[in-house]
């Protein structure tokens, strides 16, 4: 027996796919002749196209943003918190869009899909990709949904990278920018935790260099520990503790025991990473964690933020999180730095969360009311 749909839900949403034909140019020079993207859309579409919002994923974000795939799905979209009637980004006033980036394990033309010109998967060589390439993957798809300009693109972390990059490639294409809980760039660190991710990966004895599909192996083991290492980072230590502790799920300290100890968090990250290695694709996992290793704003705006930002024709909305030290409020305050120095509008919100970097996709009263507060006004514009 299902249970009824939340009022304030999109309800059932089914995915679409666009075939897009016009070749590709990426960042490294190769082309993708065409390519298929999977979308979904909530909401209506005005008459004059206005009312247009993209949503840009994460790291291991898709395409399935809110409502829920069938009556029986215990899980909505993942951002179903912030996506419906009523919610702040409000689909009784706004048109959203939101896609599987390419490269992606969700439908998307990526490492799993048949490649023309050996007719087997293209496992690792798949071309390597920069945010902008998904940044003008998308522009294509909004001129195939008939969408010729964004009212916002909005985006979390990696997503928010996404939506920075919009504001300079296409600024006549987009009127609010909406970056959370990101940075202009990947700090040393966060390069580091990626990088021991993929090593993981790549450590796994049926990997075969990325071509364990025509091997018909996968490498889980090595997939679920980059998961655990990524998962550690995205929490804070205080949640970690209260959640956990140093709670037993089983052995005991008693003298005299030989047992083996297994901590509840120990457990708590294995199952994260079995659940996250059953569903996504090792070689997209590299490939999007690279992309975000490669993600420098300003580099090509001689190392000057403010300079990049003067492209820029949008308005900005900036939020950060206490305790999110994968991607701190130093790296929101310097974006908004940088805005305020190449003399463009910017709303800036710091939100208090004990729940780390996963914070911009969980309730939140304060960032539910500085957000709703925000698309509010761009929906009356």
């Amino acid at each position: 027996m299902t249970t009824p749909l939340p009022p304030d839900s999109v309800g059932l949403v089914t995915p679409h796919t666009a075939l897009l034909q016009e070749p590709l140019t990426l960042a490294c020079g190769r082309t993708l002749d065409n390519y298929e993207l999977v979308y979904e859309t909530y909401g209506t579409l005005n008459a004059g196209g206005s009312n247009a919002v993209l949503i840009c994923h994460a790291l291991s974000g898709d395409h399935h943003a809110a409502g829920y795939h069938s009556e029986s799905d215990r899980k909505p979209g993942w951002w179903n918190h912030y996506i419906g009637p009523g919610k702040a980004i409000d689909t009784n006033r706004f048109y959203v869009v939101c896609l599987n980036n390419l490269g992606g394990c969700s439908g998307s033309t990526g490492p799993r899909s048949i490649e023309p010109a050996t007719g087997k998967p293209w496992g690792a060589r798949f071309p390597t990709l920069r945010v902008r390439d998904w940044v003008h993957s998308q522009a294509r798809l909004a001129d195939y949904l008939g969408i010729r300009q964004w009212a916002a693109v909005v985006g979390g972390s990696l997503g928010g990278m996404q939506a920075m990059r919009w504001a300079l490639e296409y600024p006549n294409r987009i009127r609010h920018c909406v970056v959370i809980a990101s940075a202009m760039k990947l700090s040393a660190q966060n390069i580091a935790f990626n990088e021991t991710a993929r090593q993981a990966i790549m450590s796994d004895p049926n990997y075969h260099d990325g071509d364990y599909l025509t091997h018909d192996t996968y490498p889980k083991s090595g997939l679920a520990v980059a998961r655990m290492i990524g998962h550690i980072t995205y929490l804070s230590d205080h949640v970690m503790g209260e959640k956990f502790g140093r709670e037993l799920r089983s052995g005991s300290f008693e003298q005299g025991l030989d047992d083996l100890v297994e901590f509840q968090v120990e457990s708590y990250l294995r199952y994260q990473g079995d659940t996250f290695s059953d569903k996504f694709d090792a070689n997209t996992y590299i490939l999007m964690t690279r992309a975000l290793d490669y993600f420098d704003l300003a580099r090509e705006y001689n190392d000057d933020p403010a300079g990049a930002f003067r492209r820029a024709q949008c308005q900005f909305y900036v939020a950060s999180f206490n305790t999110d030290w994968r991607f701190p409020m130093e790296r929101s305050r310097e974006i908004v730095d940088a805005l305020i120095a190449a003399d463009k509008s910017v709303s800036y919100t710091e939100i208090d969360s004990p729940y780390g970097h996963d914070a911009f996709l969980l309730p939140n009263e304060h960032y539910e009311q500085t957000f709703r507060q925000y698309m509010a006004r761009i929906a009356t514009e």
